[in-house]
């Protein structure tokens, strides 16, 4: 069975393959030279860049979530209740059933 990931865990992943990328790119900029090692720091910069506004855009999107949920819940959370009493009461009744059916036997 596969299980899926969620979208949260899949932006996660792609943060942590940027901070990778970033780590590479700072030590190959440290054994390059010249024009090279330029290229190399401004890449780092923009990957820098591009990380903390993906952050700060993951971090926004999980209090939505978290706050709409929050808000469903708070709504449901008196049916959920309401609901759970005629589950008790229709179990209640199953057995009165079963009571009495298995009783005349």
């Amino acid at each position: 069975m596969t299980v899926k990931k969620s979208t949260t865990q899949e932006l996660e992943e792609v943060l942590q393959e940027i901070g990778q990328k970033i780590e590479e790119l700072v030590k190959k900029g440290a054994e390059a030279g010249g024009e090279i090692k330029e290229e190399i720091e401004q890449k780092i910069r923009d990957l820098k860049e591009n990380k903390t506004t993906l952050e700060a855009e993951l971090k926004k999107a999980k209090e939505m979530l978290e706050r709409e949920y929050r808000d469903k819940r708070e709504e449901l959370e008196p049916r959920i209740e309401e609901s759970k009493g005629f589950v008790k009461e229709g179990f209640k009744q199953i057995g009165l059933g079963l009571k009495i059916l298995f009783g005349k036997k």
